[in-house]
């Protein structure tokens, strides 16, 4: 069950109204990044989670998405509010009109959405339930959240230094920083799992979890970390090819039956490797068939 109070968790002030900003603010509202994909994938993880620390971790902060998406809501419908009053009665004046179609689509958040908040993302593109990636294993989910949170970050970073609202940027900090708690809370629960990499039941063989293959080889090669240590760094072209030891080549068992169509339709559509075909674009250039042989195909002669 959920119950909706009134009082938005965190107080939120506009200076002035802006809807090309608002517009910008979008990006979290029906964006990849933004709070309704944030809360949606905690939420289908939560439903599903066994473990009923990880359920109430999920469940808490899929609910504290949806407060966030409802304070970005008001961010976007308070910056249109001269704009909703505007586009509901008619706009008579030629320069107003001017000022809401500038820099960007926020003339298209005016007219589809009356000024209110659609769900939508900075460019226009509605929400679509494939933002969320939950594949419903725990180990590979939380990685996910991780992710998710510090792009949320990273996008809200650029969003406060495009602002030039001091009562927006300081609501915008808040939902920044929260992204940060929700991350390490993620990252607490990932590692509060014993077994927790590889993602999954299933080892891995252990001939090739410690390889690093150099396959783009060149200026710019580096060694650290990810590529030294206790990983086997193989550059020779020849060992990178057919790693089990076989020969490289694909190959599939068939029935004799089903040999003998394969070879049957090999043979009909097999290429003559000696033919020297006249083509439709050698037509247009007026030249002929090759003639005795020739490889070369002749021009026609001029009348």
């Amino acid at each position: 069950m959920f119950m909706h109070h009134k009082k938005l968790q965190y107080t939120v002030r506009v200076s002035k109204p802006n809807p090309q900003l608002s517009t910008l603010m979008l990006e979290q509202f029906g964006g990849p990044q933004g709070e309704l994909a944030a809360a949606m994938r905690y939420f289908t993880q939560g439903i599903a989670e066994l473990d009923p620390g990880r359920k109430d971790l999920l469940m808490d902060i899929a609910t504290e998405e949806l407060s966030h998406l409802e304070v970005i809501g008001n961010i976007v419908c308070m910056l249109n509010t001269g704009v909703k009053g505007a586009i509901s009665e008619g706009i008579d004046d030629a320069e107003e009109l001017r000022e809401i179609s500038k820099d960007g689509d926020s003339y298209i958040q005016a007219a589809l959405y009356g000024g209110g908040a659609g769900l939508i993302n900075s460019s226009g593109q509605t929400w679509t339930s494939a933002y969320v990636d939950t594949i419903g294993e725990p180990t590979a989910d939380l990685r996910s959240n991780i992710a998710a949170e510090a792009r949320a970050k990273i996008i809200y970073e650029r969003i406060i230094n495009m602002c030039d609202d001091p009562d927006v940027r300081d609501a915008l900090g808040f939902l920044m920083t929260r992204e940060i708690a929700h991350q390490k809370s993620f990252e607490k629960a990932l590692y509060s799992i014993a077994n927790n990499f590889p993602p999954g039941k299933l080892p891995g063989n252990p001939n090739f979890t410690s390889k690093f293959f150099n396959h783009s080889q060149g200026e710019g090669d580096e060694r650290g970390p990810w590529n030294s240590g206790e990983f086997e760094f193989i550059s020779d072209v020849k060992e990178l090819q057919a790693m089990d030891g076989g020969s490289g080549l694909p190959s599939v068992k068939l029935t004799k039956n089903d040999q003998k169509q394969l070879s049957a339709t090999a043979v009909r559509g097999a290429s003559d490797a000696h033919s020297n075909p006249l083509t439709g674009a050698e037509l247009g250039m007026g030249l002929t068939a090759p003639v005795n042989g020739d490889s070369k195909a002749k021009s026609k002669p001029k009348k």
